[in-house]
């Protein structure tokens, strides 16, 4: 159930659109920041709010990669793995990142701190190999200073 500050938040972006379902990317980013993901019954409550299908809202949910449908960790890490990252090394340090947290691209470690998510681009190739956790862009990045990094985050 959408709570009233979630519902509160959505309503007052609608008048920044020219009908109601033009907001529904911007209502799913309401509703993780507060949750962590995007529930079903989330989503329904959303669509409904919006006079959208529940399936309209999911297709746009689940076309964009960085709307979560499921649960994920405390933290999410973004592993960019393009031309310029994996020239730089972006391979070995997804290597060293799986070994670390003991987990695979897509999955959540077993305490649930982090999600380790492959991303296409991040946009920071001037700084390649790169990462983002959270909202935080880590950049030149090597195996010695992955495990300083990661203990920012609790």
């Amino acid at each position: 159930m959408l709570t009233d500050e979630e519902r509160q938040e959505i309503v007052a972006e609608l008048p920044r659109y020219p009908e109601k379902r033009a907001a529904c990317v911007e209502a799913l980013k309401i509703v993780q920041r507060r949750r962590g993901w995007v529930s079903d019954e989330s989503l329904r409550e959303v669509a409904e709010l919006l006079e959208m299908t529940p399936d309209e809202l999911d297709g746009v949910a689940t076309f964009y990669n960085l709307i979560f449908r499921r649960p994920v960790g405390r933290h999410v890490i973004l592993l960019c793995d393009s031309v310029s990252c994996w020239i730089m090394g972006g391979t070995d340090l997804r290597r060293r990142l799986q070994e670390r947290l003991q987990i695979r691209p897509g999955e959540t470690t077993a305490d649930g701190r982090f999600t380790l998510l492959p991303v296409v681009c991040l946009g920071a190739c001037d700084r390649a190999p790169a990462m983002m956790i959270d909202d935080d862009l880590h950049g030149d990045l090597t195996a010695q200073r992955l495990d300083a990094i990661l203990e920012r985050y609790p």
